[in-house]
Parts: structure tokens; sequence; C-alpha cells
């Protein structure tokens, strides 16, 4: 059973389940999404471990903030993981939620056992033009009125732009994706970016010395999957294609998803 509960000391909104007991393993959504994303793979994981999920300022059920700055957002969660007394904690990002897990793990590396990165762009030139949903929503001139006016129809059609596989999205998480503000989304989007051509994820990620698994869609539409590559530069990292999957691989191959991550949690304790 799912407990919820808001870390007020940094505004954050936290969902646990399974045992506390168990081994900790943290998920951290993608840009502009929410701790729902992860739904799907929720009730496997949390059968072996201690699931934490969180929503990111500004979406979900999180406030939000006034900077959104990978390192920033990467303090905020370093907190709630102090708060909750863990460490060595198995942290999973998706899309650009592997730049927050990166980041958590350069910023506090007494806090990070392991990382797994779940279609998260390597570095910018990896990016791919963007379906056409996405950049009408996100661009000018109409960008902030159209998004204003979302109906759930079109938040479910740019969610299955990503997506190389039919995606059945839940009400929930469509409920939880209005609360993500267009400012919120696109200062995400452009911080992200900034800290990717700062440094790449794979240069990030040698420099730290963390086991790594790299889970990835072979049809991404978002990012290009041969860019996959680039994290093999990682010692000992483990890159793993799904066949026939999007950028949505917890959608659209949960089971697949789910076996990887818990094997790699498992096989690395």
């Amino acid at each position: 059973m799912s407990e919820s509960e808001v870390k007020s000391s940094h505004r954050m909104h936290v969902i646990h389940d399974g045992s506390r007991r168990a081994s900790p393993l943290l998920l951290i959504h993608g840009s502009g999404a929410s701790s729902g994303c992860w739904a799907p793979l929720v009730p496997a994981l949390a059968g072996r471990h201690h699931v934490v999920r969180v929503d990111l300022p500004g979406c979900g059920q999180s406030p939000p903030a006034a900077s959104y700055d990978v390192p920033d957002q990467a303090g905020r969660v370093a907190r709630v993981l102090d708060d909750l007394g863990m460490d060595h904690v198995t942290v999973v990002g998706h899309s650009g939620g592997g730049y927050v897990a990166t980041a958590l793990a350069e910023r506090r590396p007494d806090l990070v056992g392991l990382i797994a990165l779940v279609s998260t762009g390597p570095r910018p030139d990896a990016l791919l033009p963007q379906p056409v949903i996405l950049r009408v929503l996100l661009g000018p001139p109409f960008g902030p009125l159209l998004w204003s006016r979302r109906s759930d129809a079109m938040i479910r059609k740019g969610i299955a732009a990503t997506a190389a596989r039919p995606v059945d999205i839940p009400d929930d998480m469509v409920a939880e994706l209005r609360g993500t503000t267009y400012r919120a989304f696109r200062e995400v989007l452009r911080k992200n970016g900034a800290y990717i051509a700062e440094r790449s994820v794979p240069e990030r990620l040698a420099a730290l010395g963390v086991p790594v698994l790299v889970v990835f869609g072979a049809a991404d539409p978002r990012w290009d999957p041969s860019s996959a590559r680039h994290y093999e530069a990682v010692p000992g990292a483990r890159v793993e294609m799904l066949d026939g999957v999007g950028h949505l691989p917890m959608f659209e191959a949960p089971e697949a998803t789910g076996d990887l991550l818990s094997a790699f949690a498992a096989a690395e304790r």
C-alpha cells in the first residue's frame, strides 16, 4: 500500500511503497512529469524494496521553486533522503530525472549506491527533432495559452507522441500532470540542457565510480537511440536496449524494465 507525505521543510511530495525495512530504491521522474509515471513498475519493485517516489519542484503535487537548476533539484532530493535516514540508495531516473540522479551522486556520493538511467539522453547532440505536439505546446507564441487550456486528450496525445507503442495513461497521472506549470516545464528543459552542455552524463558518471545501468528504447523518438553507446565509456556500465520501445519503457515494456531494475539492484548488493 502506498503512503504519501509532504516534506514541508523543502516542499517535496513523497510517496512510499513496500516495507521500510527493505533496501531503499528512489525513483525520479522526467521533465514535467510526476511520480505517477512509475506506477506500472511499483507493484513488482515494492515486493523487494522500500520504493520512494518524489515529485520534483513544480511537478505533480510539489509546488514551484525559485530555481530549477539540476544541482539545486538534486539538493532538495538529498534533503528528503537525509530526513528519511537513507544512504547508499539505488537511484533510478527517467529521462531528465537521470540528470537529477547524476547530480545527486556528484553532490552527495554518500547517498547513492547505484544509478540506473532510463531513456536519459547523454549529451545535447543526441536530441532528436521533437514531436510536433510538444513543439506546439512549448513554443512561442501560443505555448503558454495552449498549455493553460490543455484537455485530457491533449495531455494523453503529448505523452503518446514520445512512445513507440500504444500506451494506456491512467486518469490519476493525467491529473498529476495538470499540476506541472508551463514555466516549470520550460525552465526544467532549459536547465537540463545547460547541465549536459556543461559536461555530458557519461563524463560525469565516469568520474563518480558508481555502478551504472542504462535502459534505452531502441525506437526512442526523443533521443537518438544510438547515443546510448556513449554510456559504454563509463567503466563497468551496463547498457540495455529494448527493441520496439520508445521513450516510456515503464509503460511500453513494464515487465522487462522492472526485471532489469530489480536484477541490477539485487546483483550489486
